[in-house]
């Protein structure tokens, strides 16, 4: 099949579209379809009028807007339509329903009403998701809302990340037969990375927090590692990644306020080359997370990134947590806000090096099944489907 997979904004290896709509388009690439990425050059102008291909799949973006004001928008979704339509689709995939590629999506529907649109949706946009965490304008959050419960509704099929966009999709009146159940998946090269420092003796027992901060509260963290450090004094916590709101900084400034500075290696956001070495380096993973609507919704595609290095986990039992994790076997799962469960947890796997070496074989098993070649035929079925 040919196949058109529509951006909402640019896209970069690592990027955040990288996660989910690459890798799924190139495993289907290595199913036989041909498959085209369009993206608006939005996040990153420097990739205005190009084509780049990564892994068999093009990536096109359209070129940058020359008018201004309400006339972008125009300039960008025409655009975004032009490359679609060239292209004869026999089907169109719209990644996340927002924005540029969304309005595109919406008047593809009308000139060219028997290409089937597929509405992807990996997180929740209005209310109670990005809408809130951001400081979109006031007229883009209206819109990002609309769209998120109206392109879905036009859709032949909906994808979804998690089975909380399951449930939301099916609140908005979309018969089941046409929600697909499409978890984020891993990457091969994750899958086959070598823990190189496994067995590598060192002076202190290392924990992780890869994160983006908005999804846990700083505080849970650093009360749990005061628990920790006063039965494990050698604990030291690995900070990657950085905030949206410099969140990073509230987490060291509480730190330094408990006197646990000593206790904190912050990294900071991570290039792709350092994240195998990162993640080689800890002996456990924590995932703390608050029990929101945005959180439930989420794919979780680091919690993924953390399985298929084979890493013993902790995370919150909350939302595609449960799903991923089978607690005791493929990770550990821990009450969400309860910053005295995960401080045991820890302490309990720092304790047990059998059963962090359990738990390590457990989540690459698990791992397995959420490959994205394991995962391809769910959207190749969807395809398939929509096409009659």
């Amino acid at each position: 099949m040919r196949i058109v997979m529509l951006a909402p904004f640019g896209i970069r290896p690592k990027g955040t579209l990288a996660a989910r709509m690459l890798p799924l388009a190139q495993a289907l690439t290595r199913r036989g379809h041909e498959v085209v990425i369009v993206a608006p050059p939005v996040h990153n102008p420097e990739d205005a009028a190009t084509c780049v291909v990564h892994g068999d799949v093009p990536v096109i973006h359209t070129a940058a807007p020359s008018l201004p004001g309400a006339a972008t928008v125009a300039q960008q979704t025409l655009a975004l339509l032009r490359e679609t339509v060239q292209r004869s689709p026999d089907v169109v995939h719209l990644f996340k329903p927002k924005g540029y590629s969304g309005l595109a999506a919406l008047l593809l529907g009308t000139i060219r009403p028997a290409i089937p649109l597929v509405v992807d949706t990996d997180d929740w946009e209005g209310s109670g998701g990005w809408n809130d965490l951001l400081p979109y304008p006031p007229a883009a959050k209206r819109l990002f809302a609309w769209q998120e419960r109206d392109l879905p509704r036009r859709a032949a099929a909906v994808t979804v990340a998690s089975r909380a966009l399951e449930t939301l999709m099916w609140s908005l009146g979309i018969q089941p037969n046409r929600v697909f159940y499409l978890p984020n998946g891993i990457e091969p090269s994750v899958l086959h990375m070598q823990r190189a420092m496994r067995n590598v003796q060192r002076a202190t027992s290392n924990l992780l927090l890869y994160t983006r901060f908005w999804e846990l509260d700083v505080r849970e963290v650093v009360a749990a590692l005061v628990g920790i450090t006063a039965r494990h004094p050698d604990a030291r916590l690995i900070v990657a990644g950085r905030g949206e709101r410099g969140e990073e900084q509230t987490l060291l400034h509480l730190a330094e306020r408990a006197g646990l500075s000593h206790a904190i290696e912050y990294r900071g956001w991570l290039s792709p080359e350092q994240i195998p070495p990162t993640l080689a380096s800890a002996d456990v993973a924590l995932m703390p997370m608050q029990d929101s609507l945005i959180n439930r919704a989420r794919g979780l595609a680091k919690l993924l990134e953390l399985m298929g290095a084979g890493l013993p986990i902790i995370a919150s039992r909350v939302g595609q947590a449960a799903e991923y994790l089978e607690h005791g076997v493929s990770g550990w799962l821990v009450p969400p806000g309860n910053a005295g469960a995960l401080a045991e947890a820890a302490i309990h796997l720092l304790n047990d090096a059998d059963l962090r070496q359990r738990l390590s074989i457990g989540v690459r098993r698990a791992a397995l099944r959420y490959a994205w070649d394991a995962l391809a035929p769910i959207a190749e079925r969807v395809y398939v489907g929509v096409r009659g």
